[in-house]
């Protein structure tokens, strides 16, 4: 059936089809928006993906995977039970995450708060005690912190947050609280753990944040990993997170909505200062009646889709001064038989880290901000077929493996083993050299990771951008989380949050407050506001 002009009008238009994209087009239509979603890719989902990129029958998540973040959302709380209805099945573990030493010392994280409690003062007395302190004082304060995180930061609902907040702890506490927010992951670590080995354990989570170790604000988003952790644990979808992508669509297209993939947004069509619509590159238009909504980041918002537009010179110049943080690589593992740890427990474990420790992260990020590659990195070693063993055939294994702490630009190797492009770009070379460099280190603690290794693929930073226009230069969080560009200043340094300078054009996605992870809460918050 061939499309007609009706089929491109809609109440709201959104470019883009990840989380955040899809969680604000499943709750308008639910809602009776007519929306209409535009993907450039042929596939749905930015960084939701599946494939079998090694071998036949082994289900990759190529690159977002777990979903904590979203179980715990204000999005999945609106749109869980119909997501569920077509199709939608986590699989999770009572063990979310360890840490490996280089000598095999490790560690492992529960989701049972006793348990963990017991663990850390066995490592060192006391450490369990400040733990559960934290985790106490983390939940005492938990309406100010989610609705920090997960509201509109301008608005009636945040600041009566606040004022609540200061009546209860007097404003001296309101102070102490912010305050506080600001330390970072290293001090909050050495304040409270005497043991290295349960520093090790969490010190690897700040990279999951964009941040690392020595960064302000890293102590509190920190804590509020470890609390997640224990009441979320690490669920995955089963058969592949490509699942919650069909669920999405499923629950869309049943209330009138529908996507279009291969559709290449070009530009915002802006007429008497409001986004109209928007124009691809092929020259099609689909107006929005309503709104539009961007899932970009804003070097693409300001710099391409709004070029003709009159904007005012500081948002032109905030959006150029934008920046973005360091590179990711992902490596795919498809195994014969289960990686045989040091501990048969680690098996069962979500996620792990090998990493020499708190300090050995710093140096890692260190090195990367600095154009190097690292000579130790922190090694994200995820497990889902320990979770749902669809993803691979029975009794065989995929590991998902993902490194952090990589230059975006080369610059050098701060090993002095591998040479740097000529032009500083990733290429073939040096990304299968640097994955070597990470085998080497799996192969210390899996024995049978030779014999058992049916197949590799390895993208590098420029592989993830040439996945996703979003991730620029490689940075899976589409960009820098430091404290000036989060909360009031994600995107830009107006503190208007989702609202952009054009009338009925909204902005969303990992590039927006709350900032990247897969929890849809900015497409969430446009959607309530427009709904």
């Amino acid at each position: 059936m061939s499309e007609t002009a009706s089929d491109r009008n809609a109440d709201c238009v959104i470019v883009g089809s990840g989380i955040n994209s899809l969680v604000c087009a499943a709750q308008l239509a639910r809602k009776g928006r007519r929306v209409i979603v535009l993907e450039r890719n042929e596939r749905l989902g930015g960084c939701i993906r599946t494939e079998e990129l090694t071998v036949p029958g082994f289900r990759h998540d190529v690159l977002s995977g777990f979903h904590p973040l979203f179980v715990t959302s204000p999005g999945y709380a609106a749109l869980g039970e119909s997501l569920h209805a077509e199709g939608l099945d986590y699989a999770n573990s009572d063990t979310p995450t360890a840490v490996v030493l280089p000598d095999g010392t490790h560690f492992v994280l529960s989701r049972n708060r006793a348990a963990n409690v017991q663990a850390m003062n066995a490592l060192a007395a006391g450490d369990g005690d400040r733990f559960d302190a934290a985790m106490a004082a983390l939940e005492a304060n938990a309406e100010t912190t989610f609705t920090l995180l997960g509201g509109e930061l301008k608005s009636w609902g945040v600041a009566k947050t606040l004022f609540r907040h200061g009546r209860r702890e007097g404003h001296r506490g309101l102070i102490r609280y912010f305050g506080e927010s600001m330390e970072s992951a290293r001090t909050w670590l050495e304040r409270t753990f005497d043991s290295e080995l349960t520093r090790a354990c969490l010190a690897p989570w700040i990279l999951h944040t964009g941040l690392g170790p020595d960064s302000a604000l890293g102590g509190h988003m920190l804590r509020l990993i470890a609390f997640t952790l224990e009441a979320a644990g690490m669920p995955v979808v089963r058969g592949g997170s490509e699942r919650i992508v069909d669920a999405f669509r499923a629950v869309v297209e049943a209330h009138g909505g529908s996507f279009i993939t291969g559709a290449d947004v070009d530009r915002v069509v802006t007429e008497g200062g409001r986004a109209r619509g928007v124009e691809t590159a092929d020259g099609s238009r689909y107006r929005a009646e309503k709104a539009v909504i961007c899932n970009t980041t804003p070097t693409q918002l300001y710099g391409r889709l709004l070029r003709d537009a009159e904007l005012p010179e500081r948002v032109r110049e905030d959006a150029a001064r934008y920046r973005y943080g360091r590179g990711d690589m992902q490596v795919h593992l498809a195994l014969s038989e289960p990686p045989q740890w040091p501990d048969p427990a680690l098996r069962d474990v979500a996620m792990l880290h090998l990493t020499p420790g708190l300090d050995g992260v710093s140096r890692a990020v260190n090195e990367a901000e600095r154009g190097l590659l690292p000579a130790e990195a922190s090694v994200v070693v995820a497990q889902p077929a320990a979770l749902d063993p669809s993803r691979a055939p029975e009794g065989q294994w995929i590991l998902w493996i993902q490194l952090q702490e990589l230059p975006r630009h080369i610059k050098g190797d701060a090993a002095g083993e591998i040479p740097a492009p000529a032009d500083g770009a990733w290429d073939e070379a040096t990304r299968e050299a640097y994955a070597e460099r990470i085998m080497a280190r799996l192969r210390r603690h899996i024995p049978n990771l030779d014999r058992a290794l049916l197949g590799r693929a390895v993208l590098s930073p420029a592989d993830l951008e040439r996945l996703n226009i979003n991730l620029v230069g490689g940075d899976p969080y589409s960009g820098d989380c430091q404290a000036d560009q989060f909360l009031l200043w994600r995107p830009l340094n107006d503190g208007d949050g989702h609202r952009t300078c054009v009338r009925d054009l909204y902005h969303i996605g990992a590039s927006t407050h709350p900032g990247p992870g897969l929890g849809g809460v900015s497409g969430h918050l446009v959607a309530e506001r427009l709904g």
